[in-house]
């Protein structure tokens, strides 16, 4: 189960420094570990003490609990699933998904919520009321 959690908290951290823009170097530079700490921390080899887990929330401005967050799903699945892959977070640490995020969020609202609504209806999801 140790090495579940350190994956997950890997994951997490690389998703969170990828939304940013950020290189493993810089992320390195804020928190003082060479960069290729960064990468064992990503991969899970190696594991993220509290002390530095506190720093690397602060550096990448999420609360610690960000790191943790879906952690009861992974203890859950003992077995993950093809399903469980794709909606598991995966597809968050895409950098078209990246991209597209921070396009997104460079519009404007009006313009935001028509092209969520046209996803929507690309999708087939029905409009929700907001």
């Amino acid at each position: 189960m140790g090495n579940d959690i350190d994956t997950h908290l890997g994951k997490r951290l690389r998703r969170r420094r990828r939304l940013l823009g950020l290189t493993q170097q810089q992320l390195a530079g804020a928190v003082g570990v060479r960069f290729q700490q960064i990468q064992k921390y990503e991969c899970g080899a190696n594991r993220i003490s509290a002390a530095r887990l506190w720093q690397l929330s602060e550096a990448l401005e999420v609360p610690v609990g960000y790191f943790y967050d879906g952690l009861s799903a992974v203890a859950r699945d003992t077995a993950p699933t093809a399903s469980n892959d794709s909606e598991g977070g995966e597809m968050f640490a895409r950098k078209e998904t990246i991209d597209l995020i921070r396009a997104y969020y460079l519009l404007g609202e009006r313009p935001r919520r028509r092209l969520l609504d046209l996803a929507k209806s690309l999708n087939g999801v029905e409009q929700l009321e907001a």
